[in-house]
């Protein structure tokens, strides 16, 4: 399915790590890759967290964790993918691209082989701001 006669490109900045944000983040950018739209995720502060190994596995909803278990049951049920699977499902369409904050990594004593091997690269607040720069969609996600 792809955008038609448009070379679109969405941001996105994943600024914390909680089940919503991976699970938005990760939504969006599998869909558009498969509507063949550029995607490029930055993920800072404790959003990086979500790149660590192991990280995506322990996220846990922002106001309400107790829940965290029943959402992810019923998501289960329904046959909505985790975190893991739209990943997977994301990067599958070679349209999506997960970048990790060089300032951050340095902040939280985070080396490359920390993360898991899907990150494309690391990168500063002006690479990121440069792909951002000509992009139709900019989403910040906290």
């Amino acid at each position: 399915m792809g955008v038609k006669g448009v070379n679109a490109k969405m941001c996105m900045v994943v600024a914390n790590d909680t089940f919503e944000n991976v699970m938005m983040s990760l939504m969006l950018a599998s869909t558009g890759g498969a509507m063949g739209i550029e995607t490029h995720i930055f993920y800072t502060f404790w959003g990086l967290n979500l790149l660590r190994k192991g990280g995506m596995e322990k996220t846990k909803l922002s106001k309400m964790s107790l829940f965290t278990g029943m959402m992810k049951r019923r998501m289960r049920q329904k046959k909505i993918p985790g975190p893991r699977e739209l990943l997977n499902i994301a990067l599958k369409t070679e349209k999506v691209h997960l970048h990790a904050c060089s300032t951050t990594m340095l902040l939280m004593n985070l080396e490359r082989k920390d993360l898991i091997p899907e990150v494309e690269d690391v990168i500063g607040a002006a690479k990121f701001l440069e792909l951002a720069r000509d992009s139709e969609i900019n989403i910040f996600l906290t």
